[in-house]
């Protein structure tokens, strides 16, 4: 295999973020997120303190979303979330953009905004992702394109303080031609624009639209070094098959392709 299990385990953030999730999902997805060691669970503010209970001692971070999925909420109120979520035992925040305010032009306000929500997460020992929401994005706004949107935003991100940068939520629905929503999440064409548009340590996630293993390992290709899934079991479960065919081949090849080669 390319990449180790750890490799791409450890950039699975598992998400519990489904509006319907129930106390009995979140439990059970803490204990698949700690049977298959990734990351982080990424979870809602309300949840942080059973999650910490549950995965105190297992290796997986905890980290709650804040102003999701629109990032409307005040400044005032996105630094109160993150206080208290880091105080029930969260160490990783994923912020959302006022997208309102980046697409006016008002890159002032959401420098601001993102800093103050840096500043909070890393008084008290938290990372922080901040999330564009690039489906809403796609056209750009404030008299630039799509791409030098994006990437004026990875710049302004960088310079408030953000660890990651973040392509999506997963709830950007977007209408369609046909009058229904859908979305993209994360794309090649984002993820390597946005990995060239910031400074070697200022990391970037994906997330949204990444549901199986090539996708996970296109994801560490191009750069990423989280990803946000909400299906790690299928993905992690495929590396798992791959491996044992892998080294079931190598050992027929050792084995000059007998029968009973190998140690059988």
């Amino acid at each position: 295999m390319k990449y180790t299990y750890e490799d791409l385990a450890k950039m699975i953030d598992h998400s519990l973020l489904h509006p319907t999730m129930t106390d009995r999902e979140l439990e059970d997805g803490c204990r698949l997120a700690a049977k298959y060691g990734v990351a982080s669970v990424c979870i809602k503010p309300y949840a942080v303190k059973r999650a910490a209970e549950l995965l105190r001692g297992t290796g997986v971070n905890v980290g709650c979303v804040i102003g999701f999925p629109h990032g409307h909420s005040a400044t005032a109120v996105k630094c109160f979330e993150t206080r208290t979520a880091c105080g029930d035992g969260a160490v990783e925040i994923d912020m959302v953009i006022n997208i309102g305010k980046a697409l006016s032009g008002e890159w002032d306000f959401v420098e601001a905004d993102v800093k103050a929500v840096c500043d909070e997460a890393h008084r008290h020992g938290a990372k922080v992702k901040v999330i564009f929401e690039n489906d809403y994005l796609a056209k750009g706004g404030a008299g630039l394109d799509g791409d030098a949107f994006k990437a004026r935003l990875c710049g302004l991100c960088e310079r408030a303080g953000a660890d990651w940068v973040k392509t999506s939520t997963g709830y950007g629905f977007v209408k369609q031609p046909d009058g229904s929503y859908n979305y993209k999440g994360a794309t090649e064409h984002d993820l390597a624009l946005m990995r060239a548009s910031c400074s070697p340590k200022v990391q970037v996630k994906a997330a949204g639209g990444v549901r199986d293993l090539d996708g996970l390992i296109k994801v560490r290709d191009l750069g990423g070094t989280r990803c946000g899934a909400t299906a790690t079991a299928a993905m992690m479960d495929e590396y798992r098959r791959r491996e044992a065919a892998e080294a079931a081949g190598r050992a027929t090849e050792s084995g000059g392709g007998k029968i009973g080669a190998g140690g059988y």
